[in-house]
């Protein structure tokens, strides 16, 4: 097979600046696209330290506004990982971040459940190896 790679994971959102301000102010991802297409958006953000990026898509019909904040069925959709777990729990918290639990210690790392405005569960995840 070629060297193919997942570069990016489209986000089902409300509306484009909510996503946007949510991702590039509080948690801090770069904001790499926003191109017109007419009546939609291309929008990409990326966290911090690289990576997969996100694409923010605006919801269209009543299918997909149904599908905002539950892509994968109430599962946890998405994993940052972040080489240091308490900075990031606080920062995260202190800019009102829900976390849907404390942090707790697995096997594979420190990790806890939060989620976005959108509904979508994230693990926030220090891998042991140190990420």
């Amino acid at each position: 097979m070629s060297r193919a790679r997942i570069s990016a994971l489209a986000l089902v959102v409300p509306e484009y600046e909510p996503a946007i301000a949510f991702y590039t102010g509080v948690m801090g991802f770069r904001l790499i696209e926003d191109v017109p297409q007419g009546g939609k958006r291309w929008v990409t953000v990326e966290p911090p330290g690289g990576g997969v990026r996100l694409v923010l898509a605006r919801a269209e019909g009543p299918e997909q506004v149904a599908a905002i904040g539950n892509q994968t069925g109430g599962r946890v959709f998405l994993f940052l990982m972040t080489d240091d777990f308490d900075r990031d729990h606080a920062r995260m918290s202190a800019a009102g971040v829900i976390f849907e639990e404390d942090p707790r210690d697995e096997i594979y790392g420190q990790v806890a459940v939060w989620r976005d405005p959108f509904g979508n569960r994230w693990d926030l995840i220090q891998p042991r190896s140190g990420g």
